[in-house]
């Protein structure tokens, strides 16, 4: 099957059901079907060609919904670009996937002459929500193509999405998503969270990630997918009990600060039936907190981007159970593998470890990506002794639970968000006063791991702290800015003189359980 296939289901079984709500539209799963007809039918007038590349700029809206379900249509692949990333960021990704076209929201009308000129595949872009220099609104483009679709065929292995990831140097890299690849994480997720009644999905993290990847497995079921702009605790709150969710992905920090919010006891969360939370562990206190407040329903998934979500999944029951028994350290696990995944814990030669061995977490099967776009090397690097390495350090227990105990890179996860050192070093390095400086994620309750740098200051020279944060913001963006920064006296060096990275984080998670 084609993923589009899967929106059309919803639409044969729910044609009046609400399929996308925001503040400003609603459409039924009908008037969505038409209406990417009519996308898909303005791509192929463009000269859009099947398995050529089209973005998405746009913060959470249900017109970018209407863009996605177009591109599909076209039999092109979508391509997610991140609204909270910076310009250069992005341009890479247009650059490096090679985007034909774009769609664009007026928040980032600014960047577009930037964009174009330094994107010499695009041939053409459309404003999504009004017109933006000599383009015309998405509304109004549309009007101008049949509402008939177009009957462009893709096989299970054609790429469907390429969407991003980044390897251990932070460099973006495009992991091929096909048919099958989504068709496997739609299985896995609906064999794992049945629904007895129509699902309502709250989108409130970025549709880009995780929130955006849940509606695809969502659409067969007919789904509603209610959509506001930003993860805000007192917003999803509200859309919680006004719209009767009853399915929501959230990132760790995004629930903390829930459970923190002074009305958090004020509204009605009985619709609940799965609050997913992934992309960080999840404090075993919260959980319980969580799980206190919001019901039995805190379902946790692990995935990457290489294979998205499903690899393994621990369900509210496992949740409850775990509680109920005294089994703390089972809520530590991200439960036990899906349907149609196999994970296993490899060391370095390959051999596939037993119960509470730690080595690194590896999973193949058809969750897993072919490969990265235009990147063979990279590719081939991931896929030693013919397993899908996820760069994670865990073991299982004798049930099959997994645990993440650690990370194989120096890859910090803030937030939900996936960020690298090198380039953060880099903004600082660039400091006249900066002598040399390592960034690590160190524990904490809000983001999880909070960004910090720990750098080593030029005798006679004075750092400002406050400048150097602000330097780092103008450069990079708010998600990699530090949270902290932190002035030793001296880094520690191997013999050769680099600076040892992993010694200065261990030394703020010693004591600790997990170093994640």
């Amino acid at each position: 099957m084609q993923l589009i296939d899967f929106f059309d289901r919803g639409v044969q079984i729910a044609p009046d059901r609400k399929a996308f709500i925001d503040a400003d539209n609603e459409f039924t799963y009908l008037n969505a079907q038409q209406r990417s007809y009519q996308v898909a039918n303005g791509l192929i007038k463009a000269g859009i060609q099947p398995g050529e590349s089209v973005a998405i700029y746009c913060p959470n809206n249900a017109l970018a919904f209407i863009c996605i379900l177009g591109i599909l249509r076209a039999g092109a692949v979508y391509v997610n670009l991140n609204a909270l990333s910076p310009l250069e960021e992005n341009i890479f990704v247009l650059q490096d996937r090679d985007a034909k076209y774009l769609f664009i929201h007026s928040n980032f009308e600014s960047h577009l002459s930037k964009i174009t000129k330094s994107t010499p595949t695009l041939a053409g872009f459309t404003g999504i929500d009004k017109k933006i220099e000599c383009s015309l609104s998405l509304m109004e483009w549309m009007a101008e193509f049949p509402p008939e679709c177009p009957h462009i065929e893709r096989g299970e292995d054609d790429v469907a999405c390429l969407f991003s990831t980044s390897g251990t140097t932070g460099r973006s890299k495009a992991s091929q998503l096909t048919n099958k690849v989504i068709e496997t994480m739609i299985v896995n997720a609906n064999h794992a969270m049945p629904f007895n009644t129509a699902p309502v999905h709250l989108i409130a993290a970025p549709f880009t990630h995780a929130a955006g990847l849940a509606a695809l497995w969502l659409f067969p079921l007919g789904a509603t997918n209610v959509i506001i702009t930003r993860a805000d605790p007192l917003q999803i709150m509200e859309a919680i009990e006004r719209h009767k969710v009853n399915v929501l992905f959230l990132p760790p920090t995004v629930i903390y600060m829930m459970l923190t919010h002074p009305q958090v006891n004020t509204f009605d969360y009985g619709s609940l039936r799965y609050l997913i939370y992934g992309a960080a562990p999840m404090s075993v206190d919260k959980l319980h907190q969580a799980m206190d407040i919001f019901g039995p329903v805190l379902t946790q998934l692990y995935g990457q981007a290489e294979a998205p979500m499903m690899c393994s999944l621990m369900t509210p029951s496992e949740h409850t159970l775990w509680l109920k028994e005294g089994k703390l350290e089972r809520l530590a696990s991200c439960g036990r593998p899906c349907l149609r995944t196999t994970l296993a814990i490899m060391d370095d030669t390959g051999n596939l470890l037993g119960p509470d061995e730690i080595g690194e977490i590896v999973v193949r099967g058809d969750l897993v990506t072919p490969g990265y776009y235009k990147n063979p090397s990279a590719t081939q690097e991931v896929r030693a002794f013919n397993w899908h390495h996820t760069g994670d350090v865990g073991k299982t227990d004798e049930e099959g639970y997994l645990y993440i105990v650690d990370r194989k890179n120096d890859m910090i996860i803030s937030g939900g968000f996936n960020i690298y050192p090198a380039e953060i070093e880099q903004a600082l390095l660039s400091l006249p006063q900066i002598q040399d400086c390592a960034v690590v994620g160190i524990p904490d309750e809000k983001w999880g791991e909070a960004v910090t740098a720990v750098i080593e200051v030029i005798p006679g020279q004075t750092l400002v702290k406050s400048a150097a944060l602000e330097h780092c913001r103008s450069r990079l963006g708010g998600v990699k800015t530090p949270k902290t920064i932190v002035v030793w006296d001296q880094l520690p060096r191997s013999p050769v003189g680099k600076v040892l990275r992993r010694e200065i984080r261990e030394s703020f998670w010693r004591g600790r359980n997990r170093q994640i």
